[in-house]
């Protein structure tokens, strides 16, 4: 079983016009951090991931699934 997390964490900061730096800035973290993150390279403890979540202002669920999210535009089944 693979422990993969994904997120959406990249989409969300583009719509802000945030950065990886100011992200990891509010957070605490290092803005390397992020990116590994981002591009799934590492999977946040829960702690790191409410306050992402908090961050945004969004659900967590939101945020971070053990399944790929659908592409935009993509119908769900």
């Amino acid at each position: 079983m693979s422990e993969v997390v994904y997120n959406r964490i990249a989409m969300l900061r583009a719509e802000r016009s945030i950065s990886r730096r100011q992200l990891a800035e509010a957070l605490g973290v290092h803005y390397q951090t992020i990116g590994y993150l981002e591009r799934g390279e590492y999977s946040p403890s829960l702690f790191v991931a409410l306050r992402i979540a908090e961050f945004f202002e969004v659900p967590l669920e939101v945020l971070f699934s053990t399944k790929p999210f659908p592409r935009l535009g993509e119908q769900s089944a």
